[in-house]
């Protein structure tokens, strides 16, 4: 009887308690008055709410799942939540990164406050970054000193909404490291020279605008193993950005716009390797997209690759102000270490080598050969004086002979034509392409007069073909030979052209 008793005691207070929860849709744990927006209320300064904990399976298992039913995944350490819509879990997006060294500056933030150690350290003349640590811009930041990036990462989400602005120059230093999503807006963008090309040292811009907001300059980088600009545009800029002694140079996608005056990109002093791939540069007025004349210092390039960049605009100046007349070919602009394959200016590489010589002989007249013996052992050069009409990556170094200056081996096609008398009927004649001196038996070719021909002031013509493999500084010449009988020839024309 007695425990029937608090049996209907217990339920009395349960539906009381029940109804009070009914009547005002709120639980309190830990607290007795909850708050009134909810309908769980946790109060507590020693414990916290532990959620369902799973594997990435187990979750992955739940069966139909709730929109935003939420669990810690322990796999993956972070927590998930439902959406029916896109029937797929999703992370909690964090407000603040999971990096152990990360800073978030934000447009509202006092830089001497949120920076006041990385300005104590540039002695309150800039800010020196923290290095190995990632800097978030947020918003636009007006920076009142330069950044020395010390090795540290600089970044945005969004490069037209994160923005740093200065009046004077923005990355000033001697160490690299990286500069991603962001618009940069300032009187000069970068004037960062670091300790040499032949360090491991290395800066990354990549995802920028580089905004000079019609009166700022792009500004100098220099010294450093490895430069990365990689998608970069450049706007409004009154003069462009000067790269000097780096190990290695890649730029690609750079995009210069009109909008930018003066010299885009010049180079200058000691590379080991410039590649610049794809993007374009359009200028007017009197504006030079690239600059490799050495105007600022002696240029020397290891290896230099220009390929698909798009060259246009109404300058009034060539859109390359190439290397000095000494160090290129008429009519190009780069010298033989580069290979250079771009819409707007002459293409220029090994595989585009070509070479001539032309007997310089007054019509009616010719320049005697003469033979001493017969054979192998009478063959000579062709004498006469000859000029050159087209030479590219090949140089003319004395008559009948083009000498191949580019630097990788390859295989040429060569023609020729001579047209010569011979001086006796029974004369048979051998002509044959040389390389480096040698002749070249598999390119001979056969003339012997008919009866009647010398008496008659005939002339005979023969052809010459052959492919050639010439490395650099090979050289070519046309030899003859007496093959038998007797007398010398007085060559009328001779051509070669190596292609």
């Amino acid at each position: 009887m007695l425990n029937i008793i608090k049996f209907y005691r217990m339920l009395i207070v349960c539906i009381l308690f029940l109804s009070t929860f009914s009547g005002h849709a709120q639980i309190g744990i830990g607290t007795v008055t909850p708050s009134a927006s909810s309908a769980l209320d946790i109060t507590s300064t020693t414990q916290g709410l532990l959620t369902p904990r799973m594997t990435t399976a187990q979750k992955n298992a739940i069966v139909t799942p709730a929109d935003g039913l939420m669990v810690y995944d322990t796999d993956l350490k972070l927590f998930y939540y439902y959406s029916t819509g896109t029937s797929t879990w999703n992370p909690l997006n964090s407000t603040s990164s999971g990096r152990l060294n990360f800073k978030r500056i934000k447009s509202t933030d006092v830089l001497a406050t949120v920076l006041a150690a990385e300005l104590a350290v540039g002695g309150n003349t800039k800010y020196v970054l923290n290095t190995n640590t990632l800097y978030e811009i947020n918003g636009t930041v007006a920076f009142n000193l330069p950044i020395d990036l010390n090795n540290a990462y600089v970044t945005g989400l969004d490069a037209n909404e994160d923005v740093i602005s200065s009046a004077g120059t923005i990355f000033e230093g001697a160490t690299g490291g990286s500069v991603r999503f962001l618009t940069l807006r300032g009187a000069r963008a970068f004037n960062v020279t670091g300790p040499g090309a032949g360090t491991s040292t290395s800066l990354l811009v990549q995802n920028v605008i580089v905004d000079g907001n019609n009166s700022g300059t792009v500004g100098t980088i220099s010294g450093f193993g490895l430069y990365f600009g990689n998608v970069v545009q450049f706007i409004r800029n009154t003069n462009g950005l000067q790269y000097s002694n780096i190990g290695n140079l890649l730029l690609n996608s750079q995009a210069w716009s009109i909008t930018n005056a003066g010299t885009f990109e010049t180079f200058f002093g000691t590379f080991g390797l410039i590649q610049k791939n794809s993007g374009y540069s359009t200028v007017d007025s009197s504006d030079i997209a690239l600059d490799v004349s050495g105007t600022l210092g002696t240029l020397t390039v290891g290896t230099g690759v220009l390929l698909g960049t798009v060259f246009s605009g109404t300058s009034s100046n060539p859109y390359v102000r190439g290397y000095t007349a000494s160090a290129t070919y008429p009519g190009y602009n780069f010298s033989t270490a580069w290979t250079v394959d771009s819409p707007g200016i002459p293409r220029e590489g090994d595989s585009d080598a070509t070479g001539d010589i032309n007997l310089d002989a007054a019509v009616g007249s010719g320049v005697s050969t003469a033979f001493t013996g017969t054979g192998t052992s009478s063959r000579i050069k062709l004498n006469g004086t000859t000029t050159s009409s087209s030479l590219f990556r090949f140089t003319r170094d004395g008559n009948n002979r083009i000498t191949y200056r580019g630097n990788k081996t390859r295989y040429f096609q060569v023609t020729a034509s001579v047209s010569y008398q011979g001086t006796a009927t029974d004369l048979t004649l051998i002509l044959y392409f040389a390389r480096n001196g040698v002749v070249l038996t598999d390119t001979k070719v056969y003339g012997r007069p008919t009866s009647g021909f010398l008496s008659s002031g005939g002339i005979l013509a023969l052809p010459i073909v052959g492919t050639i493999q010439l490395k650099k500084d090979d050289y070519i010449e046309i030899w003859g030979e007496r093959y038998d009988g007797t007398g010398n020839i007085s060559t009328v024309s001779l051509n070669l052209t190596a292609k």
